[in-house]
């Protein structure tokens, strides 16, 4: 294997795309004797925000947040940045740029996973015109949402570098090609309608790309077995793909032959690639895990108990809307609903326009509503629960279902 083959496609100061990539939306608060990167800066900023934190009561495939063995969303996410580092530094690329890219890639995941957002999904689609998906959420995330109080103690938006934002929106594994590579032009961002529209634009964040599949292919089996929910025939089947003469099939096998043959496979010449055998090893593992463990029955069952609760928390804060008399509605109704009132509340004093006038403290960040407009209002609704934890999101469900 040759080693540091990118050293000088990577992104670091000189680079040709250094400064598209360095750029944020404003100027970002500095100190004289800071040390740090502009991507160790992001990768901090990511760290230390609320949507980073409560990744770790999000599901990753099977709602199991009361079994420490099983993965949540954080956990994978620290997979992920700990293979993309891993790949990043044998090839010689910015493992700086590929570790913020690698925390943040799924802050904008939906509470119960793949099946919480496809409902959200439907009901964006369904009740303003709008796609839904995680990726973009993620940018909508770090761009709009999620705020760090600066040094003055005003709430301001993330503001991340354009690299780091353009590796977390154009992140998704879903790839069925054997050879990534960047794009030439910087685009804007927002202006994405679809998953996969466009290649990354760096190569730091194609290792991302192919990192995240790295990472959830072999842990979501590991999980498989912990949980016993295959069968002896399906065992079989797995060990056959598996082959390798590999005695125990877990996730520390997979990434290493994974990892390892990646590494050795890629080159700016053909892009970051595996070899045939194991391009094709991928798509048969991932073929047994869609049809063995994510359209597993008991997920099947889990994603109508998921919708139930998405559906529900929904309708009721819809109930709740009276255009500009909401405050009020609100208020009236927190002895009923003290959970779910509360925290809605909360919401819409941070991001609405006609509810921040009677909050004190110090905003510095976007306002993304006005809620005497339907739209709005069904919009804070969406991006509200899309922010929440699986846990938080079935007390709020038991407050409304209880008597």
């Amino acid at each position: 294997m040759c080693k540091k083959v990118f050293q000088h496609e990577a992104l670091y100061e000189g680079a040709e795309k250094w400064q598209p990539c360095v750029t944020r939306e404003e100027p970002i608060d500095s100190r004289k004797d800071d040390i740090r990167t502009d991507f160790e800066r992001d990768y901090n900023r990511i760290l230390h925000c609320h949507a980073y934190r409560r990744m770790k009561s999000k599901t990753q495939v099977f709602f199991a947040t009361q079994n420490e063995r099983i993965c949540t969303r954080i956990e994978h996410v620290n997979h992920v940045a700990s293979v993309s580092s891993t790949i990043a530094g044998f090839l010689g690329l910015n493992t700086q740029l590929a570790l913020a890219i690698a925390i943040g890639h799924d802050l904008g995941h939906a509470p119960f996973g793949h099946c919480g957002e496809h409902i959200i999904q439907s009901i964006a689609l369904k009740e303003l015109k709008q796609s839904f998906w995680h990726e973009k959420n993620s940018l909508r995330v770090i761009d709009c949402i999620e705020t760090l109080e600066d040094s003055s103690g005003n709430h301001k938006n993330m503001n991340l570098t354009y690299a780091v934002r353009d590796g977390i929106v154009l992140h998704c594994g879903e790839v069925d090609e054997n050879s990534l590579k960047p794009r030439k032009d910087a685009i804007p961002l927002e202006l994405i309608e679809k998953p996969n529209q466009y290649a990354p634009f760096t190569w730091e964040a194609c290792v991302v790309k192919i990192a995240d599949k790295i990472s959830y292919l072999g842990r979501d089996i590991e999980d498989a077995l912990t949980l016993k929910i295959l069968t002896n025939q399906q065992l079989d089947e797995l060990k056959r793909i598996v082959g390798g003469g590999h005695k125990a099939i877990n996730n520390t096998i997979l990434m290493h032959d994974l990892i390892t043959d990646l590494c050795k496979n890629s080159n700016p010449e053909d892009g970051i690639c595996f070899s045939d055998y194991y391009f094709h090893f991928v798509n048969k593992v991932k073929g047994f895990n869609y049809e063995h463990i994510y359209n597993h029955k008991r997920l099947r069952n889990y994603e109508k108990y998921a919708r139930l609760i998405i559906e529900t928390i929904y309708e009721t804060l819809m109930d709740f809307y009276d255009g500009s008399d909401t405050p009020s509605k609100l208020s009236s109704l927190q002895v009923q609903f003290p959970l779910l009132t509360a925290s809605f509340n909360d919401w819409l004093l941070k991001y609405d326009v006609n509810f921040r006038k009677n909050d004190d403290r110090i905003f510095a960040h976007k306002v993304l509503y006005d809620i005497n407009r339907h739209d709005d209002y069904v919009l804070a609704v969406i991006d509200y629960i899309a922010s929440l934890t699986d846990n938080f999101a079935i007390d709020v469900f038991n407050e409304l279902s209880r008597f």
